[in-house]
């Protein structure tokens, strides 16, 4: 859009000048720089190289992420891995995990962040609660957003064995994703695809609109 001024470019000359082209398009992308930011970028950057791939044009990479957190971002954007053409599968695990395949053969490399690569540092703890609570003063929120910057650069400069366990995985990979029709939802009127409707007074409906029936066990589902 014009006018709109890249997210990279709100940072500090030095900061931006310091980071990689990738980490940088990544930001402009994400909206912001962050460390969650930095760990699916160097996650995404570990297991292409070990793979020997470049970004795909189409579904020729498979992402697996087992976060909803920032590091989604740049992953996607760094191996072309993305909801919309079907080939980023997403586990809801809350684990620092992504692995990358190649669709052609299923060889894959997963990339765990290990449990003490961020370090210990209650003082840092303290600063983002009170951040993320709203009680934090102007200083301490600059004090946060400095600290931050600095675990990007430490980050960045772990080498790959301190940054994450990093394993070669053989993957079942689910089909390229495909073409549907569409049916209209007997209760609210809206387009859902075929596979996804269920059937409702011998109508189609949509999933919202279906009413469920369980003995408890599909909670979550």
């Amino acid at each position: 859009m014009t006018g709109v001024v890249k997210a990279s470019h709100r940072l500090e000359p030095g900061v931006r000048d310091g980071l990689p082209a990738g980490l940088l398009e990544a930001v402009d992308f994400h909206g912001h720089l962050c460390p969650g930011l930095t760990i699916g970028y160097r996650a995404a950057s570990i297991a292409m190289e070990r793979l020997g791939v470049t970004r795909g044009s189409d579904e020729e990479l498979v992402g697996i992420v087992e976060t909803d957190a920032c590091g989604i971002d740049a992953f996607q954007y760094l191996t072309g891995c993305t909801l919309g053409k079907g080939n980023l599968i997403f586990r809801d695990r809350g684990k620092q995990v992504f692995t990358l395949v190649r669709r052609h053969d299923g060889a894959g490399v997963r990339v765990a962040l290990r449990g003490d690569a961020l370090g210990a540092d209650p003082e840092r703890a303290r600063l983002k609660a009170r951040v993320m609570s709203g009680e934090a003063t102007s200083d301490e929120r600059a004090e946060h957003q400095r600290g931050s910057i600095d675990r990007v650069f430490e980050l960045l400069a772990l080498p790959s064995e301190r940054f994450g366990s990093v394993s070669d995985v053989r993957v079942d990979l689910p089909p390229k994703a495909g073409l549907f029709p569409s049916v209209t939802c007997a209760v609210c009127g809206e387009a859902v695809m075929e596979p996804r409707a269920r059937v409702r007074g011998g109508a189609p409906c949509c999933i919202p609109c279906a009413t469920r029936y369980g003995r408890g066990w599909e909670i979550n589902v």
